[in-house]
C-alpha cells in the first residue's frame, strides 16, 4: 500500500517536521526540519545537511527514523492533526529546494495519520487512526 490521496494533500500542504534519529552511543535527537515529498519519498535537506548530528546518525549507519508532520487547525475547539512515518534513511545527492545539495532520502516503511480532515478533537466521537503498510519500492531512483 502507499499514502492515500488525502495524506498525499497532507504531505503536500505541509513544509515543516520533525525528524528522529538515534547516534551510534544510542541517544535519540529530534529536530525540526524543512522537507519534500515527491510522491514516493520524503526528503530532507537543510543549509550544509552534512554537519548536522541527523546526518552524522544515517551516515555512521543508524538509518531508521521516525518522521512526524503535524498542525493544529483549531485551538478551540481543539483540532490537532498528524501523519507520523517510521522508514529508513540514506543519503543522495539531488537537485531538491535548497538547490543541489545532500539530502536524507526516507522511505517509508509504516505510517499513520490522525484527523487529517481537521475534525474538532472530544472524547464523545471516536477519530480513528489509520495505519498503512508500505510497499518497499524498486530501489534507487525507483
Amino acid at each position: 500500500m502507499s499514502f492515500s490521496e488525502e495524506e498525499i494533500a497532507y504531505l503536500r500542504s505541509q513544509r515543516l517536521a520533525r525528524i528522529a534519529t538515534v547516534s551510534a552511543d544510542g541517544q535519540p535527537d529530534v529536530v525540526p526540519v524543512g522537507f519534500e515529498f515527491d510522491g514516493t519519498y520524503v526528503y530532507v535537506g537543510g543549509r550544509d545537511p552534512v554537519k548536522t548530528r541527523k546526518f552524522r546518525n544515517v551516515q555512521a549507519g543508524n538509518t531508521k527514523v521516525a518522521l512526524v508532520v503535524d498542525d493544529l487547525v483549531s485551538a478551540d475547539p481543539w483540532t490537532p492533526r498528524y501523519l507520523r512515518i517510521y522508514g529508513e534513511a540514506e543519503l543522495v545527492e539531488r537537485q531538491g529546494q535548497f538547490g543541489p545539495a545532500a539530502y536524507m532520502r526516507i522511505t517509508p516503511d509504516v505510517s499513520w495519520s490522525f484527523n487529517l480532515e481537521g475534525l474538532p478533537f472530544s472524547h464523545d466521537h471516536e477519530i480513528d487512526v489509520r495505519r498503512t503498510a508500505h510497499q518497499a519500492a524498486a530501489g534507487p531512483g525507483a
